[in-house]
């Protein structure tokens, strides 16, 4: 199980790197200098467009600026964007909801798991895993 998708890897790399360069960046330049495939990285750029997330310019001088404040993208909403809800809690081993969720002790553990893992991510943002990079 991995907790962070190679899409929301791209798409956290390509934030981090826009904050960095504090300019409009082109995706010729984020191909280059992150190394993530320009069809993948472009269908990533356009999901985070359309959150919000970053603005795109067109034309000569174009390419991407962030949407909102480094303090107000949070790693948890890059997570739901590309992932979905974080759920540690489903049935492995039935496609519905199990009827004996409420009394099954593997789900009661999960469930606490999940919570903490919540809370934990819950603060990060982009700005704050800029500054730990310094």
């Amino acid at each position: 199980m991995k907790l962070i998708t190679r899409d929301t890897d791209y798409a956290l790399r390509a934030v981090c790197f826009i904050v960095k360069n504090k300019k409009t960046v082109s995706v010729p330049e984020l191909v280059r200098e992150l190394n993530i495939p320009r069809p993948f990285l472009r269908k990533i750029l356009q999901v985070l467009s359309r959150k919000g997330i970053v603005r795109s310019f067109k034309g000569k001088g174009g390419g991407f600026t962030l949407g909102l404040p480094p303090e107000k993208i949070y790693l948890l909403d890059l997570l739901r964007i590309f992932q979905g809800p974080l759920k540690l809690n489903e049935c492995t081993l039935n496609k519905k909801r199990c009827p004996k969720i409420s009394n099954c002790p593997l789900s009661k553990k999960l469930s606490g798991i999940e919570k903490q893992v919540l809370r934990e991510l819950k603060p990060i943002t982009i700005a704050s895993l800029i500054k730990g990079m310094a």
